[in-house]
C-alpha cells in the first residue's frame, strides 16, 4: 500500500470505509482498556510481594544508628536508607534526604518551599514576584505541569532534541531573564520520549549561569535504574559536573523506588548540596519529625545495597521489553508503511512518544476512548495541555497483560489510520 499522502481521493475514501468498518467491529467488543499512565502491571507488583515480610514484630526494629524505627526521629531518613540511595545516585550520604513514598510529593513541596520561603537566604520568595517562570522541556511529563500551573508559575516550552533539551535556546533565556527560576528535566529516559541526555547536555545544565541567582534545575531521575535489557543508555553525573564548577546549589535530584518495589508504597529522596540540605532539614523540622522510617527500614533489608537494586530492575525488564517491543513492532508494520506516524525507540523508561500527522492527536484520543482504550490526553506532555501541533500521543505500555496490549495497539493503530485519513480527505 502507497503511502497515505500519494492516495487519490477516491483510494482514500475506500480505505476510509474499510477502517470504519474495522473501527466499528471493535467498539461492539466493548473493550475497557487502560494505557493512560505509567504504571506497573501486576506481575511487576509480584516481584516484590516479599518484601512485606522483610520487617515484622518478631524481628530487630532498630537502624544501625540504634534508633527504633517505630518511633519519631530521623528526620533526614536511616543511615542505611541514605547509603543505599547515595549508591544508587553516587552522591554523598549528607547530600541527600530520604523522604516519603512519592518524588512527585518532594517535587512540589520543593516548588511550594521556593514559593513561600524563596531558594536562597537573601533572596525574595517566589510569591513575592512580580512574576515568576519556568522552562518546560516538551514534549514532557503531565504532573510537572499541573505543579507549575497551580501555583501560577509561567510556563515556557523548550523543544527536545536527541540530546535532550534544545540547550542554545536554555543557555539564552537563562541568562536573560531574572524571572526564570527554573527547569524541569527527566534527563534519563524522558517522559514521555524515553531520550537520555547527553554528556553534552548535562554539562552545559551545570555550566548555566542564570540572571536569577535563585534559579534551580529540578532533575527528575525517575528511571535511572529502568533499563530494558543488557545495553541502555548511560547518564552522566550532573552532581559532579556542577561541583567542578561550583554550580551544586542550583540542582535538586528526585528519585524513588515507585516503579521498582510499589508506587504506593516506595521511598523517595531528594539529593542536592549540603547547603541546600541543610536548609531543606532546617524547613523539615517544622514540617515533620520524620518519615516512615519502618519503610525504609523494610526497602533497604530486601535491596540491601544499590546492586540488588539493579538485579531487581532485570527482572521488571524481563516483564515490560516484550510489552515494548509489541507496541514497537505494530507500529512498524502497521503505521511506518503509511508515513503517518513517528516514533522513539527507547533503551528504558515506561514510554514511547508517538508523533502522529499535525492535528490528529485529539482525534486518536477520541476514537480510542470511544472504541474502549483509555490513552494520557492528548495534549497532557505539553503545558496547559496545549500541543501546538496537535500530535503528542504518550503510549504507556507497561500495566496492561500482553494479550490485552496487543488488542489495544491493533485499535489505537486503526485510529491512526483513520484519523489520518480524515484529514486528508478534509
Amino acid at each position: 500500500m502507497p503511502v497515505y499522502q500519494e492516495m487519490s481521493k477516491q483510494q482514500l475514501s475506500q480505505e476510509k470505509q474499510k477502517l470504519e468498518k474495522e473501527y466499528a467491529e471493535f467498539c461492539a467488543r466493548n473493550l475497557k482498556l487502560d494505557m493512560s499512565r505509567g504504571k506497573p502491571g501486576k506481575a511487576q507488583l509480584d516481584l516484590t510481594a516479599d518484601m512485606l515480610d522483610c520487617v515484622n514484630s518478631n524481628m530487630e526494629l532498630k537502624a544501625e544508628d540504634g534508633l527504633d524505627v517505630r518511633n519519631y526521629g530521623g528526620l533526614d531518613g536511616i543511615p542505611e536508607a541514605k547509603r543505599l540511595f547515595s549508591q544508587l545516585l553516587d552522591v554523598s550520604p549528607d547530600e541527600i534526604v530520604i523522604g516519603g513514598n512519592s518524588s512527585l510529593n518532594l517535587m512540589y513541596d520543593m516548588v511550594s518551599r521556593a514559593m513561600l520561603f524563596g531558594t536562597e537566604e537573601d533572596c525574595k520568595p517566589w510569591c513575592k514576584l512580580d512574576k515568576v517562570k519556568f522552562l518546560c522541556p516538551v514534549p514532557g511529563y503531565d504532573r510537572h505541569f499541573a505543579i507549575t500551573e497551580q501555583f501560577g508559575i509561567e510556563m515556557i516550552n523548550i523543544d527536545m532534541t536527541s540530546d535532550g533539551p534544545d540547550m542554545d535556546t536554555v543557555e539564552r533565556l537563562v541568562s536573560a531573564d531574572e524571572a526564570i527560576k527554573g527547569i524541569w528535566c527527566v534527563p534519563m529516559y524522558s517522559n514521555p520520549d524515553g531520550i537520555t541526555y547527553s554528556d553534552e547536555t548535562v554539562r552545559r545544565f551545570a555550566a548555566l549561569r542564570p540572571a536569577a541567582k535563585d534559579f534551580r534545575i529540578f532533575w527528575d531521575n525517575a528511571y535511572c535504574v529502568h533499563h530494558l535489557g543488557e545495553v541502555h543508555d548511560h547518564l552522566l553525573n550532573i552532581m559532579d559536573e556542577c561541583k567542578q564548577r561550583g554550580s551544586e546549589d542550583m540542582v535538586y535530584e528526585f528519585a524513588s523506588t515507585s516503579k521498582v518495589s510499589f508506587p504506593g508504597s516506595g521511598v523517595a529522596v531528594i539529593a542536592s548540596s549540603r547547603k541546600n540540605i541543610a536548609r531543606l532539614k532546617n524547613q523539615l523540622s517544622f514540617q515533620t519529625i520524620g518519615y516512615d522510617k519502618i519503610n525504609q527500614l523494610r526497602h533497604v533489608r530486601y535491596f540491601k545495597d544499590a546492586d540488588g537494586i539493579r538485579e531487581h530492575m532485570k527482572k521488571h525488564a524481563a516483564i515490560i521489553k516484550p510489552k515494548f517491543d509489541l507496541v514497537l513492532q505494530m507500529l512498524e508494520q502497521e503505521i511506518a508503511p503509511l508515513g503517518i506516524g513517528t516514533w522513539n525507540k527507547p533503551n528504558g523508561g515506561y514510554f514511547i512518544s508517538f508523533n502522529a500527522m499535525e492535528g490528529c492527536a485529539s482525534r486518536i484520543y477520541e476514537l480510542c476512548q470511544k472504541g474502549g482504550v483509555v490513552l494520557t490526553k492528548a495534549g497532557a506532555t505539553f503545558p496547559y495541555e496545549k500541543d501546538p501541533k496537535d500530535s503528542n500521543i504518550r503510549i504507556a505500555p507497561t500495566f496492561p497483560p500482553l494479550d490485552e496490549l496487543a488488542l489495544a495497539m491493533q485499535l489505537f493503530c486503526i485510529c491512526v489510520k483513520l484519523a489520518s485519513v480524515e484529514k486528508l480527505l478534509a
